[in-house]
């Protein structure tokens, strides 16, 4: 163990550290998270990134008192070691260990809970509205990074904060990247706040000019240095790019000022976020200011590490690694492709054939292997940003000129465009594909990742048609499909390998609403046991099957292939001809495929028991695999047979009755 960090075990020794310790104290760090995540994984990039800035907001601030409001929350890894949680910090992402993200119920210097980008700005400013109610001299520090400026939610907050608080703290920690580079005029904007030379100029006036300053002085000086001369030659240096790309402001000229100014926040910058003693002066000066203020910091991500340095979208968040060479364990032989990259390649060939396809994704070109498409293809490839709402209502657009917009978007994150996809795509009846990806478990990212609710809140949506694939060749096929549809189409599939199953060369049209009999009743004189394994979870219901059949059951295995519209036909026969149903689905049960079942048995008349395995209605936590999860909460085979025994063993008349595991 290092030096110095080995010593902290609370952010209040961060304080007791000279400047020359800080800087030991900072490699130190840098050598954990390269060393700690090697085996497990996790988001190495924006971490080494954020080394200074977190080792400066210590050194300044006073947690939990003061507060840090992390948008995402995935860079919160150098805070976890320095509040308490050091010696479990190799454990984070995995099993029983420390999460990824912050959490409230974790540890109390984590203030508020994220994982999706945009929440930190209107977070903080509750917490600010709230200390301002009862006079409180606390301070609310939300560190946002440059991808969270693409997102609605940032823009909706900035708009209300200089009208609401007059003590606010924002840092703006602009690495160029979210997960892919930054795209839109946002990072263009940035981009030309750091380019322009009298920026440059500036930045370095103010860096030489706090180093001057004995620490006692500084916010005397500051401040007024802030207030009569730094504001001033920032907006009247203003942003002068090619008047070709703006138009007049109306008064015989072109915008200059800043946008932050515009919305009443001050701006501080750019600063060099690896240059710690500026960044603590700079916090030091943010905690004098009587009036909301920015203070944008250029960071590397991957800093201090050069493989993820040379490659900062695949080191955002990776698995295991060699610590030497940075590469990344290879994949085992034989293991199949992912969910999305067979999603990505077909995605390309579907573009090939159809000139109304195009892929949408919402800053995820690589998650979604939507970046396939945009190698080969970039002509029918759109990255919007992080802007989920806008991606949907983007596709609509299309949808009405004749296009076949596939939106590319993970299950969890799907949710914030909700309203888009029931007033937009839905009403509108418009023929937008939603492929979304980690339906199911996300098992490491934990509950903000999990993709556990999308048929819930899709059921019962109108013109909606709503798949799950049992395998990747299935996948292609939905994807055919869906092209060929006029109304809204969900395809949902997990994360990870896939099933293995060759994928034919030209995908089948499936029939919509028609489910596949994979194995019927055989007339054994077994009781009778109907499967319906949803998805992915095909391959526990054959599992299962098997188990059942070896126990003298007579067993049928279905594949529903369609949520929505379900195939009334299939379920009511085999129903009405088994003695017990039994459903897999990997999702919430609350409102889930079962609950589809059940709701037509109700209204057909249908006695027979059903045996709903699925996830209980809780937020279920993260988890080194799947497997650790699904026995953790009963989701195996073995559970499974257990159930249908005991269902069968104990009742000599059918009762309608769903059973969850929890």
């Amino acid at each position: 163990m290092s030096q110095f960090l080995q010593t902290i075990n609370d952010p209040a020794q961060v304080k007791k550290l000279g400047l020359d310790q800080l800087q030991e104290l900072a490699a130190e760090i840098r050598q954990e998270l390269i060393q700690g995540l090697a085996r497990n994984g996790g988001h190495l990039g924006p971490n080494l990134g954020v080394v200074e800035l977190t080792l400066a907001l210590h050194y300044v601030f006073s947690t939990p008192k003061d507060k840090f409001v992390w948008d995402v929350s995935h860079q919160i890894y150098v805070h976890k070691l320095l509040t308490g949680r050091r010696s479990r910090f190799r454990t984070i992402r995995s099993t029983d260990g420390l999460s990824g993200f912050a959490l409230r119920s974790e540890s109390q210097h984590d203030c508020y809970g994220a994982a999706h980008a945009g929440t930190a700005l209107s977070a903080a400013l509750g917490m600010c509205a709230a200390r301002d109610q009862k006079r409180g001299d606390e301070h609310v520090v939300a560190i946002i990074g440059d991808a969270a400026l693409t997102n609605g939610i940032s823009f909706e907050a900035l708009n209300n904060i200089a009208l609401t608080t007059k003590r606010f703290i924002a840092v703006l920690n602009d690495n160029e990247w979210s997960i892919a580079r930054n795209v839109g005029a946002i990072s263009s904007y940035l981009n030309r706040l750091i380019t322009h030379p009298s920026y440059n100029k500036l930045a370095a006036e103010f860096a030489r000019f706090v180093r001057r300053l004995p620490k006692g002085e500084l916010a005397l000086k500051l401040a007024h240095k802030a207030e009569e001369g730094f504001k001033g030659a920032l907006t009247e240096v203003g942003l002068k790019p090619d008047p070709s790309q703006l138009e007049a402001d109306g008064r015989g000229g072109y915008g200059s000022s800043l946008i932050f100014e515009e919305m009443g926040l001050r701006y501080l910058g750019p600063i060099d976020g690896h240059n710690l003693p500026l960044v603590i002066s700079t916090l030091e000066f943010a905690k004098t200011c009587d009036h909301p203020l920015v203070i944008h910091l250029l960071t590397r991500k991957g800093k201090g590490f050069d493989a993820a340095l040379k490659n900062p979208e695949k080191y955002h968040g990776l698995g295991p690694y060699d610590v030497s060479t940075g590469a990344t364990l290879p994949v085992k032989a034989g293991t199949p492709p992912n969910w999305q990259d067979v999603f990505g390649q077909a995605m390309v060939k579907l573009c090939q054939k159809d000139n109304s396809v195009v892929g949408i994704t919402a800053a995820m070109p690589t998650g979604t292997s939507l970046k396939i498409l945009e190698k080969a293809m970039p002509e029918c490839y759109y990255d919007v940003g992080i802007a989920e709402e806008h991606a949907v209502l983007f596709a609509c657009g299309m949808a009405t000129m004749g296009f076949h917009p596939v939106c590319a978007i993970y299950s969890t994150f799907l949710q914030r465009a909700y309203d888009c996809i029931v007033h937009d795509a839905a009403l509108q009846d418009l023929p937008v594909i939603f492929c979304m990806d980690r339906a199911g478990l996300s098992p490491q990212d934990g509950p903000t990742h999990h993709g556990l609710f999308d048929i819930a809140y899709l059921r019962h949506v109108p013109n909606c048609i709503l798949m799950a694939p049992k395998d990747e060749d299935e996948l292609v096929d939905m994807m055919f499909t869906a092209t060929h549809q006029l109304h809204p189409a969900f395809i949902r599939y997990p994360r990870g390998p896939a099933e293995g199953v060759p994928v034919k060369e030209q995908p089948r049209l499936l029939e919509v609403g028609k489910a596949e009999i994979a194995q019927s009743f055989s007339s054994n004189g077994g009781r009778r046991v109907a499967i319906f394994a949803l998805g992915n979870m095909m391959r526990l219901g054959r599992q299962t099957a098997d188990l059942l059949t070896a126990d003298g059951y007579d067993v049928a295995l279905i594949n529903p292939r369609f949520v929505k519209p379900l195939d009334a036909g299939v379920t009511e026969f085999f129903g009405r001809a088994a003695e017990a149903v039994l459903t897999f689905e990997d999702h919430v049960l609350s409102g889930g495929y079962a609950s589809a079942i059940l709701e037509l048995f109700n209204e057909k008349r249908i006695a027979t028991p059903v045996i709903a395995m699925g996830w209980p209605d809780q937020f279920i936590e993260h988890g080194s695999n799947v497997d650790d999860l699904r026995k953790k909460y009963g989701l195996t085979a073995q559970d499974a047979l257990a159930k249908v025994q005991a269902e069968l063993s104990n009742t000599g008349t059918p009762l309608l009755r769903e059973t969850v595991v929890a």
